[in-house]
């Protein structure tokens, strides 16, 4: 009897075990989708991915899996996946090879990766499509800035201020590339303008306090710096690093050795962070 009622409890929990195992599978496609999403919010990535694939495998001809690619790609690209997101990015473009979406996500990943010239191509596709489309123009328009080639990076700019009368993201670009020219009076107009009419857009006083650092006025930059800082949950490497490069030109050695660490831990290029660490002790 006390051996019938342990082979009983063990086929429970071996039942439960193969549940788990296979839970998935013995959802729909609608219900992976779902979970899929559930899975995303909660932070869950890894089962969020094994989600979307089960359902794709459940649904291999389904119309609608260039959409769960793309999610996929995401996912995948949140994960720190690179690789694997290109390919899901890519499958996606093999069913719509035109969709706005795909193309500016595969870009952004190409970017990332700092495959520039791949960035750009997809970019170009875009625009082909889709002549005037504002947050391509300027993705482009800030990659042409990146490869030096500031006279395509300015028709990107005119473009999107010439169509969207009153656009951020052009006037935004055109800042940008004056300051990299080095007309920094022009650029610093442009950010006073923006500062003036995007007072929470934190972007804007992180390039404005690069202008100020590049110009000299370190107080400047601080202040804008110390704005962002405090509304911004989680700062950027290259964050810290600008704010590293102004208390280094204050004397402020100590405190900006530790700027430079930070931004070493989140990821910015070792050899450049070891230099500045050198000139600050």
């Amino acid at each position: 009897m006390n051996i019938l009622f342990l082979m009983r409890i063990l086929l429970i929990i071996l039942t439960g075990i193969i549940f788990c195992i296979h839970g998935l599978s013995a959802q729909t496609y609608e219900d992976l989708i779902k979970k899929s999403y559930e899975y995303a919010d909660v932070n869950d990535l890894p089962a969020a991915e094994e989600a979307l694939k089960a359902a794709m495998r459940l649904e291999p001809a389904n119309k609608f899996n260039f959409a769960l690619l793309t999610n996929l790609g995401t996912i995948q690209r949140r994960q720190g996946k690179p690789d694997d997101a290109l390919l899901s990015y890519t499958a996606a473009l093999s069913q719509r090879p035109k969709d706005e979406l795909i193309l500016i996500n595969r870009a952004e990943l190409y970017t990332e990766m700092n495959e520039m010239g791949k960035a750009i191509s997809d970019y170009n596709t875009l625009i082909i499509h889709y002549p005037t489309h504002e947050q391509g123009l300027y993705n482009r328009g800030l990659l042409y800035i990146n490869t030096g080639e500031f006279l395509l990076a300015q028709a990107d700019f005119e473009l999107i201020v010439d169509t969207y009368k009153d656009t951020f993201l052009g006037r935004f670009g055109y800042a940008i590339l004056e300051k990299a020219r080095g007309n920094y009076d022009e650029s610093e107009i442009i950010f006073n303008y923006l500062t003036d009419n995007y007072p929470d857009n934190m972007r804007v006083l992180e390039e404005r306090a690069e202008l100020y650092f590049l110009t000299k006025r370190n107080a400047r930059a601080m202040a804008d710096l110390n704005k962002v800082f405090k509304a911004t949950a989680v700062p950027s490497a290259e964050l810290y690093m600008l704010r590293g490069r102004v208390k280094l030109a204050q004397y402020e050695k100590e405190s900006a050795a530790v700027d430079f660490k930070k931004a070493r831990d989140l990821g910015y290029d070792p050899e450049t962070v070891e230099k500045l660490l050198k000139e600050s002790f």
